[in-house]
């Protein structure tokens, strides 16, 4: 038996999946006070769900996968350990400058935003290596004392260290760490180099320090964890999902928590990408995930997750770059908790605060008193207030209504209807810009990709989203409120090495490319043997970076083989960069070489059997009305049919104007949109109308 969980901003979603390949889903309230007494909830439920005390489902757990927004809410909150920067005399300012960018060129009455390690807390080192590694001025170690016996009396509790062209050389690096840690046991250093191996200074310092800002905090948290999973009878493996679409073990992840920022967005394009294949055959997808208080859009590309460096820990110039390579997804802030408001000029806007578990839309009963995209819906009548996570919390529609035509009708001079449609409409077109500024940035026409909906709340808009945006596929999977979870259970146990090793098609260094590439893969060969011992199957792939000559920046591209050993190779690794590079950039420099900057290679293990994701046919929640009234803009209302997840039959049509429903999850389908039951459960919806 596997467990897989998702804590979320508002629910924590968990998937078992027994012995025999089938799952069931759960959700519990997420505890922003406590988050694993919500991962302890869900387990609860899953346990009385079969009858079991919680201590004797546990112990039939072999493998626990725990997806977290722990680290990145302490990066956002400022709620991290005190941390020192250490790098190379003259550049203590690598934080502060960044890389120059700005929202907005023009205005210099924006203050500067303040560095992520504060000024004061920056060391200079005197050291200094040159580009082709050699030592231009020797670390001095006295120095070095000094700035230790001073981070001492400050009280430091983590260390990160950058130094200039330690991926070349990092002796240095190597030296300070070995000092730091004989004369400051205990307390954690990140190494550049070892971290996040990349050219471009910031990138490897930004990733350096919120990695050992981190390691305090989410080494408590981990040990926490299986500590309490241990207390509470479980006695197999713990991994955590990580930021690249894969997992690593827990201990892991607490040595290096840079690889946990992005956990549980990282999966949704895992599960995404296997309902695309199944549902609808396409390699080409888009994954939106949308939840209580975030909407998170991902990409699946010719069968591909996309990969960025570009991972900003909130507005994109003014916070922290993670420069770190991870999915590629986009968040925003629109979901089912995102709170409707009007502003003083009678703008409606939906987003970005949100009520999140705690107080919870005004429905919930638990103190909420603004307006939400989930009291909209209620108040159209997509979502039946008795049958909300399959009974087990009744909604309060009379205070949905009561808040709405408060805080919205009435201050926009409209009627509580038209009011809650246009609360649907605005998160619509958020959410629609979302989509588009990625797969744009991504070469994507939205029109050629299938849409997963996943999360609770994506059925609520998401054949809208598809009509605004061209898609005429939507797919639902029955696991979609869960998507997050799911492809928790479906990933692999993963790592990712990177090596520098400069080189030009022109005259291309086989010799020098192909070391690199064997270092690699004898990296990924001992992750295969060593973590990864008992897998079932294990792959490696090899990228490189590279650009045209005189170009900033790289882009990465996939290597057919292990190693670049001809000349016909060498033409496949060129066309293979033509082809991405005009993919994003609409320009192919065919005449052009290229410049190969680094190299990295990801060996995949995989620990799950089974090849398919369907839920285990579950007991109907209570009676199913074959109708009820609901409001859409081309009807009014209308007597809309209503459906069960469950008791639809593959293949099975339904038209709209209609609503299938979960205990978990609603499928609003209006007017001139039909959804199919696949085999897998999900429902395939041809959205037809027009945006």
């Amino acid at each position: 038996m596997r467990f897989a969980v998702d804590t979320g901003g508002t629910f924590t979603d968990l998937i078992v999946e027994d012995d025999d390949g089938t799952l069931r889903m759960y959700k519990a309230e997420t505890t922003p006070d406590d988050p694993i007494r919500g991962v302890l909830d869900s387990l609860a439920l899953a346990a009385k769900d079969r009858g079991l005390e919680q201590r004797a489902l546990l112990e039939k757990g072999e493998l626990f996968i725990h997806g977290t927004t722990h680290a990145i809410n302490a990066v956002i909150t400022g709620n991290t350990a005190k941390t020192a920067f250490l790098t190379t005399k003259g550049h203590g300012d690598i934080l502060v400058f960044r890389e120059g960018g700005r929202i907005e060129p023009f205005n210099f009455t924006v203050p500067y935003p303040d560095p992520y390690i504060p000024r004061w807390l920056t060391y200079e080192i005197p050291e200094r290596v040159l580009y082709d590694g050699s030592v231009m001025t020797p670390l001095d170690e006295r120095a070095l004392a000094d700035v230790i016996a001073a981070m001492k009396a400050e009280g430091v509790k983590a260390v990160a260290v950058c130094f200039l062209w330690s991926i070349v050389n990092p002796a240095h690096e190597e030296r300070v760490g070995a000092l730091i840690a004989q004369h400051m046991p205990g307390v954690p250093v990140t190494l550049s180099h070892r971290l996040n191996p990349t050219i471009r200074e910031y990138r490897r310092a930004s990733a350096a320090t919120i990695d050992a800002s981190l390691k305090p905090l989410m080494g408590a948290y981990m040990r926490n964890l299986a500590g309490r999973l241990t207390d509470a009878g479980f006695k197999g493996r713990t991994l955590v999902v990580t930021s690249q679409a894969g997992v690593i073990d827990a201990a892991h992840g607490a040595d290096a928590p840079i690889h946990l920022l992005n956990s549980g967005p990282s999966m949704a394009p895992v599960a995404g990408r296997f309902f695309s294949r199944m549902d609808e055959a396409s390699e080409t997808a888009i994954v939106a995930d949308t939840g209580g208080t975030t909407y998170d859009v991902s990409l699946v590309r010719r069968g591909r997750i996309p990969w960025t460096r570009e991972t900003w820990i909130g507005e994109p110039f003014r916070s922290p770059l993670t420069g770190f390579p991870s999915v590629d997804v986009k968040s925003i802030g629109a979901g089912g908790g995102s709170i409707a408001w009007v502003d003083q000029g009678g703008m409606l806007h939906v987003g970005p605060k949100s009520a999140g578990a705690v107080p919870g839309p005004v429905a919930y009963g638990k103190g909420g008193t603004q307006p939400t995209v989930t009291d909209a819906s209620l108040a159209l009548g997509h979502l039946d207030p008795d049958f909300f996570l399959g009974g087990a919390m009744r909604l309060d529609i009379d205070g949905a209504r009561r808040a709405i035509q408060e805080k919205v009708a009435t201050p926009l001079g409209i009627g509580l209807e038209a009011a809650s449609d246009a609360i649907l409409k605005v998160a619509t077109e958020n959410m629609v810009q979302a989509i588009m500024s990625i797969t744009v940035n991504q070469g994507i026409d939205p029109a050629e990709a299938v849409l997963i909906g996943g999360g609770g709340a994506a059925g609520l808009n998401s054949v809208w989203i598809a009509r605004r945006l061209g898609c005429k596929t939507l797919v639902i999977p029955e696991v979609g409120a869960a998507l997050s979870a799911a492809g928790a259970l479906m990933s692999d146990l993963t790592a990712h090495y990177t090596q520098h090793h400069f080189a030009t098609s022109d005259a291309f260094d086989y010799a020098g490319v192909n070391k690199t590439l064997a270092e690699l893969e004898a990296r990924c060969r001992a992750f295969i043997d060593g973590p990864g011992k008992g897998s079932t199957r294990s792959r490696i792939e090899f990228a490189v970076e590279a650009r045209y000559p005189n170009q900033v920046w790289e882009i990465e591209v996939p290597l057919a083989g292990l190693r670049i050993s001809d000349k016909a190779a060498l033409d496949a690794l060129i066309e293979g960069f033509h082809r991405a590079h005009e993919e994003i950039f609409a320009i192919r420099d065919a005449g052009s070489g290229i410049e190969a900057v680094s190299w990295s290679a990801r060996v995949s293990c995989t620990l799950r059997d089974h090849e398919d994701a369907t839920l285990a046919p579950g007991a109907m929640h209570g009676k199913t009305p074959s109708h009820r009234r609901a409001f859409f803009v081309e009807t009014g209302f209308v007597d809309a049919a209503v459906k069960r997840f469950e008791a639809l039959k593959t293949n099975e049509r339904i038209a709209g104007p209609a609503i299938v429903e979960s205990a978990f999850t609603t499928v609003v389908l209006p007017p001139g949109s039909v959804g199919t039951k696949r085999a897998s459960g999900s429902l395939s919806v041809e959205v037809g109308g027009a945006g």
